[in-house]
């Protein structure tokens, strides 16, 4: 029979004598992370490597660094490469529904914007005052003169004609004449033109008809002549105006001459300027509308700005932007729209950037669950990716949701790198589920959830807590503070022989270690400090932990912690709720009797237990056929539950405890209750590690201490946890004085031989047991069974021969 682990097995002290420091102020601060090489080293790759579909994911346990690391490498390559390109958007002039996007090199955007501003400021003033200048106006004096002087001449002309025709002619305008015959020298009226008679009326209506032929052939004239002026007019306008923009423009066409888009667009805005230079010339407040209307003139020279849509000022380099909440317009842009006389409206100076405009030449960090929650946007991630192109997309137009119109932007390419950070669990769905994933982001980065506790981590570390410590304006460490968080972090690595690197963990039990060493009114952070923060930790979560204590303790919950009970054993079982784990006994029971060969787990038959749970049971039922009925007949019926559970059991962690139970009861040997089991079996018999065994441990102690503190207890563990032993003082103190063992079983008949207090008992060359060990009864209580199956069938046969 195996013994107890001594003490020494259930804790890993860490010697004080291997820290050469009093204080963590003693220690150089760290500038990268520890235990996490090979993430480092994935971060860099992918960071550095400048080929399509390398983006980044970075998975790791949520505070383990992954986010603050990745952001402190993206910044420190950023600081060392340029500053991208500008981007502005500005009116098309010809299709006011698809705005341009000129690149501009970084920085001269904002000085290309004060530029249009400026020249838009001065044409309002300069185009007024050559409208109103003595030239033009000389100019345009001279035009009409000349074409009035060419209005007269025909005029005359047809005076003359009316002369010889005998008509007296009177001009109205230059575009209506009115003439009447004459005759003797007297105006004809109505009257008397209608008493004339015979030839002499057919003779001046003969001369009428001719003269009017002559007098529309002259209106002709005139009327071709009025074009001319008011074509002459407008060429001395749009010279005018273009003299004007000329001498503005030139000087904005020298200093932007490399940049053919400004060029091609100063040339539109140009021609823009002479066609609607009244714009520039009629005052709205002189103008006869309606005050409220003003308002809605006045934007009309909102088409010359610029929309600064990305600039860079002098001190930036390469940005790394972080998006906390990726929706499709955060991430892509969006058009913005505003209302006038109830219409929803919209131009190209409002379009707004997203975070890949913004991070454009440079990194973007996103977290993929966010990302993934949002609709529409990590299609829209993957798809500016593969085109290299953000083309911004209304999508309540994009799926009809308005009628309003929109915009459709020229499409600006981008170079960005992406980094996606998350749990494993995503980049493991992207990948299998989505094809485009694993070609959109060809480099991981995994970072640890621990590294080994050898000397050189452990002063790594406590370089580490130096370093949080002073980054978090906390108190300084003693060297008993870090050996005991170094303890800490152990146990929350659950193995004695790692460190955990969950830095979010670290830094809050330093924060609140800070909190009460203040509180106290000292200046050093001390063991007693770190034992009260992780005490006032558990007080803040173990609410439910000390219900079921008491619940335990008035009997409401059945733990038997004395004697012994045939089919009855404690199973340990571990909880998680809220951040906060402890573990709990459990009355696991079992009942065999004469059947088929079946073992009844009731908790699968009611639906009460997990795939999983149910493989053990499985298992287990492998294990007692092919140990106990090799080579004869299975007549065992058995039945197994954790008594009082009335919620989902998952997990194989029991099933070497309902083994032992169903063992019990067929060798019909009583179990102690004082020994509480945990550990998973295989076929063969062998013992395997779980998880929580620290807290499972401890639970078990509790309750028992809360009994009887002068009692003799014990555990059973499987042999491959006892390096994740890292029990708190008071178990450890109670083993030292023999009243709390430890039993690390490597297989089934280590464990049933504790718990009863009898040898398991070995097979002869016959495959005989000893009729006293474990083994020997259960094979005798199953040979009963089989000879009691037989004078059954026997006792039928009679009855069937009647028959």
């Amino acid at each position: 029979m195996i013994k107890p682990l001594d003490f020494s097995a259930l804790y890993f002290t860490c010697d004080l004598d291997s820290l050469d420091f009093k204080t963590t102020e003693e220690l150089e601060p760290l500038s990268d992370i520890i235990g996490q090489d090979s993430a480092l080293a994935a971060v860099d790759f992918g960071i550095n490597i400048q080929q399509d579909g390398y983006n980044l994911y970075v998975m790791g346990p949520s505070g383990s660094g992954k986010h603050s690391v990745t952001t402190a490498f993206l910044e420190k390559k950023a600081a060392s490469e340029p500053r991208p390109d500008d981007w502005c958007y500005v009116n098309n002039f010809k299709d006011h529904r698809a705005p341009i996007a000129i690149r501009l090199p970084s920085g001269y955007a904002t000085r290309f914007r004060d530029d249009i501003a400026e020249l838009i400021e001065l044409l309002k003033t300069m185009l007024p005052n050559a409208f109103e200048s003595n030239e033009y106006r000389n100019a345009r004096e001279s035009i009409g003169q000349k074409y009035l002087v060419l209005e007269s001449e025909i005029f005359q002309h047809l005076q003359k004609e009316a002369e010889n025709y005998g008509v007296a002619m009177n001009t109205a305008s230059p575009s209506r004449v009115t003439f009447v015959p004459i005759v003797d020298g007297k105006i004809l009226s109505a009257e008397e033109f209608k008493a004339i008679k015979g030839e002499a009326k057919e003779e001046i209506a003969k001369k009428m008809s001719a003269f009017e032929l002559i007098v529309k052939e002259g209106l002709r004239e005139v009327s071709r002549l009025s074009k001319l002026q008011q074509r002459d007019f407008t060429a001395l306008d749009r010279k005018t105006t273009s003299d004007t923009l000329d001498s503005l423009l030139e000087e904005l066409r020298q200093t932007y001459k490399d940049i053919p888009k400004i060029l091609s667009y100063l040339n539109a805005l140009q021609d823009d300027g002479i066609k609607n230079v009244q714009d520039f010339l009629v005052k709205p407040e002189e103008m006869e509308m309606p005050p409220f209307m003003r308002e809605y003139y006045i934007p009309s020279f909102r088409r010359y700005i610029v929309n600064l849509f990305i600039a860079h000022d002098e001190k930036m380099t390469a940005p790394v932007i972080y998006e906390d909440n990726p929706t499709h317009a955060n991430l892509i842009g969006r058009i913005e729209h505003i209302s006038q006389m109830g219409t929803l409206v919209t131009d190209f100076s409002m379009i707004k950037p997203g975070a890949l405009h913004k991070a454009n030449g440079g990194y973007l960090i996103l977290d993929v669950q966010k990302l993934l929650m949002q609709p529409f946007s990590w299609e829209a991630l993957k798809r500016a990716l593969r085109s290299k192109e953000i083309r911004i997309e209304s999508l309540a137009q994009q799926y009809s949701l308005i009628s309003t119109i929109t915009l459709e932007p020229e499409a600006i390419p981008i170079d960005v790198k992406v980094v996606l950070i998350g749990e494993r669990i995503f980049y493991y769905l992207l990948y299998h589920y989505d094809p485009e994933f694993k070609e959109l982001f060809k480099v991981s980065a995994d970072f640890e959830e621990d590294m080994p506790r050898n000397n050189d981590n452990i002063r790594l570390y406590a370089q580490m807590i130096g370093t949080i410590a002073q980054k978090s304006a906390l108190l300084p460490l003693s060297a008993a503070a870090v050996a005991r968080i170094v303890e800490y972090s152990s146990r929350e690595a659950q193995n004695a022989l790692k460190i955990s690197t969950h830095v979010g963990t670290l830094a809050d039990l330093l924060k609140e270690s800070d909190y009460w060493t203040r509180k106290n009114q000292r200046s050093l952070i001390e063991k007693r400090d770190i034992e009260t923060a992780l005490k006032a930790q558990k007080e803040r979560t173990n609410r439910i932990q000390k219900r079921l204590y008491e619940q335990i303790d008035e009997g409401t919950i059945l733990i038997n912690t004395a004697g012994r009970a045939v089919g009855v054993i404690n199973a340990l079982t571990y909880i998680s709720m809220g951040g906060h784990q402890f573990g709990l006994p459990s009355r696991v029971t079992a009942r065999t009797r004469l059947g088929k060969g079946e073992i009844i787990d009731i908790e699968r038959k009611v639906e009460l237990s997990g795939p999983i749970h149910a493989k053990g049971v499985m298992i287990l039922s492998s294990y007692i056929g092919s140990t106990y009925a090799k080579e004869t007949p299975f007549h065992l019926s058995a039945s197994l539950v954790f008594e009082q559970s009335y919620g989902m059991i998952e997990g194989d962690s029991a099933s070497s405890t309902e083994l032992y139970a169903i063992l019990s009861s067929l060798a019909e040997l009583p179990v102690l209750q004082n020994i509480a089991v945990t550990g998973s079996v295989n076929q063969f018999g062998e013992i395997q590690a779980i998880g929580g065994v620290n807290e499972k441990i401890e639970g078990f102690f509790d309750v028992c201490m809360n009994r009887n503190p002068e009692g003799e207890y014990g555990v059973i563990i499987p042999y491959s946890n006892v390096k994740n032993l890292m029990l708190k003082p008071e178990v450890i103190e109670a083993a030292k004085a023999g009243k709390f063992n430890i039993y690390a079983v490597r297989n089934i008949q280590e464990g049933i031989a504790i718990l009863t207090q009898t040898e398991a008992g070995e097979a002869d060359e016959h495959g005989n047991y000893p009729a006293e060990s474990v083994n020997g009864k259960i094979m005798a209580r199953l040979q009963n069974f089989t000879k009691t199956l037989q004078k059954f069938n026997k006792s039928l046969k009679p009855e069937e021969e009647k028959g």
